[in-house]
């Protein structure tokens, strides 16, 4: 590691090391600052920085409710002598009643200091350095407080900011979080939350409001007005009025975002619970248009009226669909989410060259090589993903196949459930035959192998004997009575 000798001290290269003398300088400053002329607090945070203090218990937050292993994060840096609490999310689903998936824990010390002090740790991350602190299968993720952007920060030409991870004092760390309800910090050991921008008081009154100037936060990251919405869909808050007001005319800074970035965000979006909420509110603020083609590609989808409704109901349906399984609390698979959203161009291309001539299912290979080539270039999905959805609409056309052991060779698929429920989407808006659900759901609850040979033969025998022609019966005439000229059939009818 390159060094350079300045006088009497040894200057490292190594920003890790810039980052923590950065820090130690800053808290040297705020240190002598207390004994400058004038200044009217002893300790604390410098004026103006106080921030307003309220008892957990008072504001709703059951303190069961945190896992032990946030507990004893906090307690473990407290009792070395830090600062430390719980922050961000956690605390925004705690005082609303819930049960957070994960707890994020903030302190003054660096991460080299919580990687002594707790056994199980380590630091992850280039830009701004984490730790990871492990207990059984729990991971509490703890950051250091981070200093607000500034003037001094590397941006693009449009004012994004570029870097900026320094560390930071506390109310520079709440000053730099995007929204009010997303700022506010709790210690369970004291029973208290630090509340610097309103936070407690927009969760009352259900209001998303973004801190500082929002113009100027929306053009150090795009990302925030994605964010912005997708809480307001996901906690059905109201947005406030000044929050919202400059997305409109800065909705195009969405397209300097790195793709992954995007891409994490639509994910998010889609698994809050309130998924298609979510897609019309992004319309409602413009911010669709041109940023992310998945959403214009749902949205606004192509091909005449009709398919177009089609389209929109298959696509809100598998989306409410998701959101039932989260409000339940049950897992959710991505590829089957991104197989949802993308099936209708799939199916609209599979139906077009079947009626060209080509055969089903080297048809439906065609029509999934034009969509992915299509679309997936422009949306940064994990090869994995791509596999997992590829595999769900290759499945389709083998529902049909219902004689000899075809419906046990599917059943034995790994993603056979998959591909079942995304068939129960299918018939649902009219895409699979009448009654395929119901029969392989039957086929599916059938007790044992008999049970389901049973049902196959069932509907081998039906099927042939619906596709047979029937043989024609002769008729019966009865002799022609003396001198009427009339031939009568056995019905008594004129023939």
């Amino acid at each position: 590691m390159p060094r350079f000798r300045a006088g009497p001290f040894l200057i490292s290269s190594n920003p890790q090391r810039l980052d923590t003398l950065s820090l130690v300088i800053r808290k040297l400053l705020r240190s002598l600052a207390r004994f400058a002329p004038g200044h009217a607090h002893g300790r604390g945070h410098a004026r103006g920085h106080d921030p307003k203090v309220h008892k957990a218990s008072r504001i709703g937050i059951d303190r069961r409710l945190v896992s032990s292993g946030a507990i004893r994060t906090v307690e473990g840096l407290q009792q070395a002598g830090y600062k430390a609490f719980v922050v961000g999310g956690a605390v925004r689903d705690l005082m609303l009643g819930l049960r957070p998936k994960d707890f994020d824990v903030a302190t003054d010390a660096t991460p080299e200091d919580v990687q002594h002090i707790f056994r199980r740790a380590r630091i992850i991350g280039k830009r701004f350095r984490l730790v990871h602190v492990l207990f059984g299968p729990e991971t509490i993720e703890v950051s250091t407080f981070r200093a607000a952007a500034g003037d001094d920060h590397e941006t693009d030409a449009h004012g994004r900011v570029l870097r900026d991870n320094t560390f930071g004092e506390q109310h520079e760390d709440a000053a730099r979080r995007d929204l009010s309800i997303n700022a506010l910090y709790y210690d369970p050991l004291s029973d208290t939350v630090l509340d610097y921008h309103h936070g407690v008081e927009d969760l009352q009154s259900r209001r998303i409001r973004i801190i500082g100037q929002p113009e100027r936060r929306y053009r150090e990251d795009p990302v925030r007005m994605l964010r912005v919405v997708r809480f307001a869909a996901k906690l059905q808050f109201d947005l406030e009025a000044k929050t919202t007001e400059p997305i409109a005319d800065l909705a195009d800074l969405i397209q300097n975002v790195p793709q992954a970035r995007l891409f994490d965000e639509m994910i998010k979006l889609l698994q809050s619970g309130q998924a298609f909420s979510g897609l019309q509110q992004l319309r409602r603020y413009g911010l669709h248009h041109g940023c992310l083609p998945l959403v214009d590609m749902v949205l606004e989808p192509e091909g005449s009226e009709d398919e177009k409704q089609q389209s929109l109901a298959f696509v809100k349906l598998a989306l409410e669909r998701t959101d039932q399984r989260v409000q339940q609390g049950k897992p959710i698979s991505v590829g089957f989410l991104f197989a949802s959203l993308l099936w209708c161009p799939v199916y609209r291309h599979w139906k077009k060259l079947e009626a060209q001539g080509m055969k089903s299912v080297p048809a439906l290979h065609e029509a999934i090589d034009q969509v992915i080539d299509q679309q997936l270039d422009r949306l940064s999905i994990q090869k994995r993903v791509v596999a997992d959805l590829r595999e769900i609409w290759l499945l389709q056309p083998r529902f049909e196949k219902r004689n000899g052991q075809a419906p046990f060779r599917l059943l034995s698929h790994l993603r056979f459930r998959a591909g079942y429920d995304f068939l129960l989407l299918r018939e649902a808006v009219g895409q699979a035959p009448e009654g395929l659900g119901a029969w392989w759901t039957e086929f599916l609850e059938a007790e044992g192998e008999e049970h389901r040979a049973q049902l196959v033969q069932r509907t081998n025998t039906r099927q042939a004997s619906s596709s047979s022609p029937r043989p024609r019966r002769r008729r019966r005439s009865k002799p022609a009575a003396q001198g009427d000229g009339l031939v009568l059939s056995e019905g008594g009818t004129e023939s």
